[in-house]
């Protein structure tokens, strides 16, 4: 092969790679595997799987159907067929998020040393057109697609359609740089050695204010928007690492005031803030907070404690907490767009609502959640909803599929419908619900929930590199405190269990919910109530982020998480990656020596004294920052707190984003710039095929 012909292939293979995208095992349905007490019969898949017994019966008989004659090509299409049932199927049947009518079949070149056993792997491809190119398939599923005179019941052969050059072509795919492709039976991830954990986080000090959320400005700038539990909300720049400067901000001039709207407890408040995915172009941005409707009457709205969900306010007893309905749970939006044309140059925001997409009144005062992101790659808003309080759940409310409390909320905040829409729907504001919400797939469910059984998520965050990745923690009850990765229609089992453990709620006016009617996901990782030693002698976890940031190299791709009353951070790792399968470990925790604002120390340790952690925050360089009760602290290069990471190198110095938009906006989200990227990425991958064609043949 000639010079040319190796560049050609070298890069069409790695331009090739991005059509897979790699993910947490995820089924066809995008719903997590679910571990079947029995084996199937059919398909021979045991632990984690995607079929239950009717499907399991309905593969048999689609392969009974086929009317195959020869029994080693009946035996690699029920391999084949039972695919759907693998726990990667989502990853299998799925490419460029085009469905597939068969899984991606491995086909990648051997090397001269593999054993017979290898290349049956690697080349499952090529088996299959062994044993079953020409053999008499009914309703074969490897037709041309599209291909003019197939219809249902015809009867055809692999090379009525295909050389086997081209078949593997068209339904194999590599997995040599960890895609996965379908080898005949479940799919298993390369197990790598588990990385040591980090030897410690070092922080520094460049904020004194007390803060609950931050999120990077969507210019891409160094500049990111902090908002307190009171209710106001603060453009600020961010200093670069090693500058010694602290946050820049001006205290008197917040970019938005809700403090009249606000009503601020200790667990209500301005709960959340997010920003349009266009933002840069129109100006919209979202806020979600509680009010009371007794100091300012535009708070009022249904209540959650209603007939529907079986509660009944009048018996809700103001002795055990409850408050039917005084309080609310609100997502407000609100506009940038003003004086100029470019929101990304605005400093102070308009004060009033542009309009109310979501009220509900809360039964009790505690456990509302509250946090709103937008999905990286659906746009859609997601709302993270408590179970709305009181000891265990007393309603039931996580697990009533009527009911809005313990779940996880999915809104089209595009798509503002009717106000007769509204009503006829049942709907609790001004927004309409993604077809694909679970509840075409449950007509249980109430439209807008994407996932249930919670009791508190506090903190929740898609992974920046891999979006599949959404994860949440959930505050526990007694005994555990947990993290999950959360998949649509998902239920993560509060209140019939806290964590991995089974839940016995003291008291149950809203009735039970039996384990054996539920599948519960349970969670990645976690800690036990007892795991964690502080003054208070309480816990209730804090989520966090993927580490996506080049500052501290040993902590890239973990996940860090924290304690509301620990002055600690848990860094989970997940071996092999992207198998699911993570460890969490306790990290130690130091101060800078050179922290622009001197933290407080711990009894003359160099641990710092953090006082409440309320959330984690990341700006657009990736960077992960700590918002606690005492400050604002960020993670910097570990070697500042004489922490060992080979990986460092003390002398490069991180890309710093410009302190000012640019003027023309490089992230904005335009249908122009949208259309670009996929045209740019059709081209690559056209490129990358014709690449491929001109080694085999030229």
């Amino acid at each position: 092969m000639d010079g040319v012909a190796v560049f050609i292939l070298n890069l069409s293979v790695l331009l090739l790679l991005m059509e897979f995208s790699l993910s947490y095992p995820l089924c066809t349905t995008l719903r997590v595997p679910v571990r079947q007490e029995t084996p199937l019969a059919f398909c021979q898949y045991n632990g984690s799987v995607c079929c239950n017994s009717t499907d399991d019966l309905q593969l048999q008989n689609q392969l009974k159907a086929m009317n195959i004659s020869d029994p080693g090509c009946s035996s690699v299409m029920k391999s084949v067929l039972c695919s759907k049932c693998d726990q990667f199927s989502a990853e299998l049947y799925h490419i460029e998020s085009v469905p597939r009518s068969v899984p991606v079949l491995c086909n990648s070149s051997a090397s001269a040393n593999s054993t017979e056993s290898q290349l049956s792997t690697t080349q499952f491809c090529s088996k299959v057109w062994d044993e079953c190119h020409n053999i008499s398939i009914s309703n074969s599923p490897f037709v041309l697609r599209g291909e003019v005179g197939v219809v249902n019941n015809s009867v055809s052969k692999l090379t009525d359609f295909w050389q086997k050059i081209t078949f593997c072509d068209e339904f194999g795919g590599d997995s040599d740089a960890g895609s996965v492709c379908f080898d005949g039976g479940p799919v298993s991830l390369n197990h790598s050695e588990s990385p040591s954990p980090p030897t410690g986080v070092c922080l520094e000090k460049i904020g004194n204010g007390s803060y609950l959320d931050m999120v990077g400005h969507p210019d891409g700038s160094d500049r990111v928007f902090l908002a307190n539990q009171a209710g106001k909300i603060w453009l600020v720049t961010v200093p670069t690492q090693g500058s010694g400067e602290i946050l820049k901000l001006d205290e008197s001039n917040p970019f938005l005031d809700l403090t009249d709207e606000v009503h601020f407890d200790s667990e209500l408040g301005l709960m959340g803030i997010a920003f349009h995915p266009s933002f840069e172009r129109n100006g919209r941005f979202f806020a979600s907070f509680n009010c009371d409707k007794v100091k300012w009457p535009q708070c009022s709205g249904r209540c959650s404690c209603n007939s529907e969900v079986g509660c009944d306010p009048s018996k809700l007893s103001p002795d055990n907490g409850a408050q039917p309905c005084q309080y609310h749970s609100v997502i407000a939006e609100f506009t940038a767009n003003g004086s100029t044309s470019n929101p990304s140059l605005v400093t102070i925001a308009q004060q009033l609502e542009v309009r109310r997409i979501f009220t509900m009144g809360l039964p009790f005062t505690s456990h509302h959640g509250g946090q709103i992101l937008f999905g990286p790659k659906d746009g859609y808003l997601y709302f993270m909803m408590g179970d709305g309080g009181g000891s265990g759940d007393p309603y039931n409310f996580s697990q009533n599929k009527k009911s809005l409390l313990g779940k996880i909320l999915r809104l089209d905040v595009d798509g503002i419908p009717s106000a007769k829409t509204i009503s006829d729907l049942g709907l609790w504001g001004n927004y309409s619900v993604p077809s694909d919400n679970p509840f075409a797939e449950d007509n249980e469910l109430q439209p807008e929930i994407w996932a249930l059984g919670f009791r508190n998520p506090w903190r929740c965050s898609f992974d920046s590199e891999r979006p599949s990745y959404f994860m949440c923690a959930d505050v526990g009850q007694n005994a555990y405190e947990e993290v999950d990765i959360i998949t649509k229609g998902g239920n993560y089992g509060w209140r019939v269990y806290e964590g991995p453990y089974r839940y016995h709620p003291p008291n149950s006016p809203g009735g039970n919910t039996s384990a054996s009617s539920i599948d519960p996901i349970f969670p990645v990782m976690g800690y036990n109530h007892s795991d964690v030693n502080n003054s208070q002698g309480s816990a209730s976890i804090t989520g966090g982020y993927f580490y996506r940031s080049l500052t501290d190299p040993c902590l890239n791709g973990r996940y860090l998480y924290s304690d509301l009353y620990a002055d600690t951070i848990w860094a989970g790792t997940e071996i092999p990656e992207n198998s699911g399968n993570f460890t969490g470990t306790r990290v130690p925790v130091s101060c800078a020596r050179d922290s622009p604002i001197q933290c407080d120390m711990e009894g003359g340790n160099s641990a710092p004294s953090l006082g409440f952690v309320f959330s984690l925050g990341q700006d657009n360089r990736k960077d992960v920052y700590i918002l606690a009760s005492s400050g604002v602290y960020r993670i910097v290069g570990p070697s500042r707190c004489n922490y060992t990471c080979s990986k460092e190198n003390v002398t490069t110095s991180t890309t710093t984003p410009s302190s000012s938009p640019p003027p023309f906006p490089s992230t904005e989200k335009s249908e122009a710039a949208i259309h670009s990227v996929a045209a740019l990425h059709f081209f690559i991958v056209a490129f990358a095929r014709f690449a491929l064609y001109y080694v085999a043949y030229v």
